[in-house]
């Protein structure tokens, strides 16, 4: 299914529809056989080439005009189109107890909203996302993109480039170029108090740990003296935060837990 010129791009919804279906089968390659979720089929070039090779594709579509131009050009026996924003779906609807991958075409502004929900629920992914945004993601300790998202990603997930994608491949054109990445969840899990405190603490990446600390004091529901102390013991409370490796920031925040429970 391809492009349809008479489709109006909702930019309240961030829509821009990939029309170029080898960037789509390269992202179908790792739905051989699995049941996978889709955010946001659009137009349906992706969808089309997952029901092509996946057992289930489970696609939500929040746009009622686009589901229905979906519901009668998509006839495939293992599709199931559900017209509901991705992020209300219940576990029925998302068969968490079976789905294996996610693989779509996200709108650019749903980015981290999905890379959350991934990480929440340990799922791998295959996503196309705006090429700076997979930067971010990617952004090493030091530099001026290393942020909450780089370290996030790191302690979570082994992220692989598949492809650049340029933008002349999407309908409308946006101005950003596009990347595939795929996403494989990490062994070891992340505790959620761990992500909060390494969240706050880079909000202050540019100052000390201790600085950064005692700049996140009103967001810790904790007395002024005892954030001092635990800021004052941590070790390597004078180095700037964005130039600790996520390693690092997580046993930061595993002494902060301990030391503000003490």
């Amino acid at each position: 299914m391809a492009f349809e010129g008479t489709i109006i791009a909702k930019r309240s919804l961030g829509q821009v529809f990939l029309v170029t279906p080898r960037f789509a089968q390269a992202e179908a390659v790792h739905a051989d056989g699995k049941v996978v979720i889709e955010i946001g089929p659009g137009t349906g070039t992706l969808t089309k080439e997952l029901c092509n090779v996946a057992k289930k594709v489970i696609a939500f579509e929040k746009d009622r005009n686009l589901y229905a131009i979906l519901k009668h050009g998509l006839m495939a026996d293992n599709l199931v189109l559900i017209n509901k924003d991705f992020f209300d779906a219940n576990d029925d609807e998302l068969d968490l107890e079976h789905a294996d991958i996610v693989i779509a075409n996200i709108p650019y502004n749903l980015s981290s909203k999905t890379i959350e929900w991934l990480a929440h629920r340990h799922m791998q992914a295959v996503l196309c996302l705006q090429k700076e945004f997979v930067w971010h993601m990617t952004a090493k300790p030091g530099t001026r993109s290393y942020s909450r998202l780089s370290v996030m990603t790191a302690l979570m997930f082994r992220v692989t480039k598949i492809m650049d994608v340029p933008r002349g491949n999407f309908r409308p054109i946006p101005k950003v170029d596009s990347a595939i990445i795929y996403m494989k969840p990490l062994d070891k899990k992340v505790p959620a108090r761990s992500m909060e405190l390494i969240g706050l603490i880079m909000q202050h990446k540019k100052k000390t740990v201790k600085n950064a600390i005692l700049d996140s004091g009103r967001n810790l529901d904790v007395g002024k003296e005892r954030l001092v102390a635990a800021a004052n013991n941590i070790d390597g409370c004078d180095r700037r935060v964005f130039k600790l490796s996520p390693g690092e920031l997580l046993e930061v925040a595993a002494q902060l837990d301990r030391l503000l429970v003490e």
